[in-house]
């Protein structure tokens, strides 16, 4: 990234006019640098948890020896929900430490911690060795890398987005996402493969054994490579301008680097905006990667090599699904593309549970695709609507907020509340469904309180370029362009006319 001028005083006030040379040109190279050190750790932490997800009926036999099958499916899920509910912690701590010492600081912690955490869960002991009591560091390691991923993905998302040019900020920031899918897709594809390498050699048991490890072991090497990408990471460039400006006098100015509470107390709509949008995000995308297995494996009778291939098919094609999206969403606006994902949820869970309760192969694939339409529309904007919502000086703060209590209250709980719902319910095939329909719908009515975001610069930032052509030419239709407004910009005044 690049900002043209020199010798320049940074204040906010004086003669609001854009100027050409106050425009960020983006940077090819250090553009690619930054979306594949920080798309390394979303990648990690869904390698994770499809490995978890995948393993769940495994390791409830390897945890939970000798407990009630069905309530140790139960407790063996509470360990992927504790994880999340550390997650607001996480988000509450290393939010607003991003914004006071940068954002590749925090975010080369992060990586760190959740590839130690996730490792160590491998070298765990099993319930038959040493008792039920080892449910307790499994959940304490659970939490640990709920904390580091309470700062991942918000921290991800704003260093992205600050990154990006405005008009293709959406794709730029959906790679995350795309990176997201694709380690979920590995991790269910290392399980497949370690199940049936294990099994065809040592036997049937061989996973519960011990084979369960080595997922989860493979954690390590990807962890040195993350660290490695991310210690070379440059710094946010739109993050470094504010650290520049001075006070401008008004406390509640977008300028200054608010606390948490203070965070609350500006932007609480723009909060519950947010809230509900990741609400309906996270129930769809963890029905989808998370529970899924457990639900065909248990209600439907898959095998559970079956569900992982059907899986990896699946989120290889959600991977192609959520960048066309995050086009849509650069040209025609975010709302829209909100609209898309909550109808088509609204529309397509009924059909697409009901589909899969044949357990042949092809309505297994169908159904899953049915799901998985709407929740790449979803996750195309996970990371730049929630970017959007809040400006620069105050963006991990609020971001690490909102995505982490709705992800941690709504998404993260959704195996084990669908699980606690069918077996409350009798088994209802539908229950599933409903539940993601209905944060979907309240999803609904929050996108029409959503400011459309789509080609404006963020919010206490400078316009994010692509060129210095195009630079000048915002500078020189800026009273006429709905996109730039000058009141949001920290703008520079003449250092001749000080």
């Amino acid at each position: 990234m690049s900002q043209n001028p020199t010798n320049r005083n940074r204040i906010t006030g004086g003669s609001r006019r854009l100027r050409a040379e106050d425009c960020i040109v983006a940077d090819p190279k250090a553009l690619r640098q930054a979306q594949i050190g920080a798309g390394v750790g979303n990648f990690i932490e869904w390698y994770d948890i499809g490995v978890y997800g995948y393993l769940a009926v495994t390791m409830t036999k390897v945890f939970t020896a000798g407990m009630d099958e069905s309530w140790g499916l139960l407790v063996t899920l509470l360990g992927f929900a504790v994880s999340f509910v550390v997650r607001p912690i996480g988000g509450m701590v290393l939010g607003p430490l991003g914004d006071k010492i940068g954002r590749k600081k925090v975010m080369f912690f992060t990586i760190m911690l959740m590839a130690i955490a996730t490792t160590l869960i491998g070298c765990l002991p099993s319930a038959n060795t040493v008792g039920l009591w080892v449910i307790i560091p499994l959940y304490l390691l659970k939490m640990a890398q709920g904390f580091s991923t309470g700062g991942e993905y918000s921290g991800a998302s704003t260093y992205i987005a600050e990154f990006s040019p405005d008009k293709k900020r959406a794709f730029m920031t959906s790679l995350l996402n795309v990176g997201s899918q694709l380690g979920f897709a590995v991790g269910a594809g290392v399980v497949a493969l370690t199940t049936f390498i294990v099994e065809s050699q040592w036997g049937e048991t061989a996973m519960v054994d011990g084979g369960w490890r080595i997922p989860f072991l493979l954690a390590l090497p990807l962890g040195i490579v993350a660290i490695s990408l991310r210690s070379r990471l440059p710094e946010s460039p739109a993050f470094e301008v504010t650290q520049e400006i001075p006070d401008p006098g008004n406390p509640d100015s977008i300028f200054i680097r608010h606390s948490l509470p203070k965070v609350l107390k500006l932007y609480w709509p723009y909060i519950l905006v947010g809230v509900a949008l990741i609400a309906a995000d996270g129930t769809a995308s963890y029905t989808l990667t998370s529970y899924m297995p457990t639900y065909l494996e248990t209600e439907v009778g898959v095998a559970a090599a079956h569900t992982a291939l059907a899986a990896v098919v699946i989120l290889f094609v959600q991977a192609a699904m959520i960048p066309l999206f995050a086009l849509i969403a650069d040209k025609w606006g975010r709302k829209k593309v909100y609209f898309m994902a909550t109808i088509g949820n609204l529309v397509l869970l009924i059909p697409a549970f009901w589909i899969m309760q044949s357990g042949t192969m092809g309505a297994l694939y169908l159904a899953l695709f049915l799901v998985a339409v709407p929740s790449s529309a979803f996750l195309s904007l996970t990371a730049v609507a929630m970017s959007e919502l809040f400006p620069t000086a105050s963006r991990y703060t609020g971001v690490g907020f909102t995505h982490n209590i709705a992800i941690s209250i709504f998404g993260g709980t959704t195996p084990l509340v669908s699980q606690a719902l069918l077996q409350a319910t009798g088994g209802l095939w539908y229950v599933p469904a409903l539940y993601v329909m209905f944060f979907s719908l309240v999803a609904f009515i929050a996108t029409f309180f959503l400011r459309e975001t789509a080609r404006k610069p963020l919010l206490g930032s400078f316009p994010v370029v692509s060129t210095f052509e195009e630079a000048k030419v915002l500078a020189g239709t800026q009273d006429s362009n709905p996109d730039i407004d000058t009141n949001t910009f920290p703008i520079f005044a003449k250092a001749d006319s000080k």
